[in-house]
């Protein structure tokens, strides 16, 4: 295309054959010409650095539960979470080979038991994280003891996002911002897609429940702890089709045996793991045989990571919950 032919172009005018030029104008129009398409390619490449180079400055953006907009110009690479269900949500997402290390407590998947330790998810190791060299730490938003660890991190600027997921939808958002920053935000999207498709399957078959079980589940025997409205147990219990025996607001909740007798609830879920490392059996304890479902054997055992922790197994929780408790329906 010769320069008047551009400017043509780009002028958006149509024009007809030009007249005949003066040979004593050719050099002059050439040399107009030379110069025309000399200055459009630099505005067309000042346009674009503008328009690309400018906007991409920073390449990946997401606002943190905390509500930082974290932004890194590529994809992390090395991640430290600093809370074991974010590690379980990278992993889920297709990132696991983006983990730099892990907190004293982290088991899952099997492979996090290879990477260097950090200190607690209360007392993460500043020293130790700055020297791995990360490009992003990820720490639970209800860590707040570990504040001032985050804050030297922050002014040794690496990127700190805070993610607070107290509900399924919650595990989510996190697993898709969670792929964002490590550019798997396309493999993040099919598995929450795959999750939510799990979680619908569930419903269709409880939902038709007349009276949703009532659930007490035992967070610790001694003393004896459950699982109140503001904890991701709360969430599966829902999900699962039934009711929390105990209406309490509060995620946490000291519970007293006499109180416990007056709920009687439906079904008594304990779980084993850390916070209650080797319950006894319901039946075998003092008085608790008063309680209908340890008489009518609906006591269920579980995983105290699984149903704890938000994370993707979260889902799992669902399903094992709700077969357990609606065995007819999953016949």
């Amino acid at each position: 295309m010769t320069g008047d032919e551009m400017d043509i172009l780009f002028s958006g005018t149509v024009l007809s054959t030009p007249p005949p030029v003066p040979p004593s104008m050719g050099g002059a129009r050439r040399r107009t010409g030379r110069f025309r398409r000399l200055a459009l390619g630099t505005w067309v490449l000042a346009g674009l650095w503008i328009l690309f180079g400018l906007s991409s400055s920073w390449a990946l953006q997401v606002t943190d539960d905390a509500g930082q907009s974290i932004e890194l110009r590529q994809p992390a690479q090395r991640v430290i979470p600093l809370y074991g269900a974010f590690a379980e949500m990278l992993y889920a997402v297709g990132a696991g080979s983006r983990v730099a290390a892990r907190t004293q407590a982290d088991r899952i998947p099997a492979e996090i038991e290879s990477l260097p330790s950090v200190g607690t998810h209360m007392r993460p190791n500043v020293e130790l994280i700055i020297g791995l060299k990360p490009d992003l730490v990820v720490q639970s938003g209800s860590r707040r003891e570990a504040t001032p660890e985050l804050d030297r991190l922050r002014e040794a600027g690496i990127p700190v996002a805070v993610f607070s997921p107290s509900s399924i939808e919650d595990v989510f958002s996190t697993m898709l911002r969670l792929g964002t920053l490590t550019g798997h935000g396309e493999s993040a999207e099919k598995v929450v897609v795959q999750l939510r498709g799990r979680l619908e399957r569930i419903r269709s078959r409880v939902g038709a429940v007349e009276r949703p079980l009532s659930v007490f589940y035992e967070i610790r025997a001694e003393p004896l702890t459950t699982a109140g409205a503001g904890s991701i147990v709360q969430r599966i219990i829902e999900a699962a089709g039934a009711r929390n025996a105990i209406p309490n607001e509060r995620g946490i909740v000291q519970y007293n045996f006499e109180a416990l007798l007056l709920a009687d609830p439906d079904v008594y879920v304990l779980q084993k793991g850390p916070m209650n490392r080797n319950p006894l059996e319901p039946g075998k304890r003092p008085h608790f045989e008063r309680l209908r479902s340890v008489r009518e054997g609906r006591v269920v055992f579980v995983d105290e990571l699984m149903f704890s922790r938000p994370g993707p197994r979260s889902v799992d929780a669902v399903e094992e919950l709700a077969r357990a408790i609606y065995p007819e329906l999953f016949r």
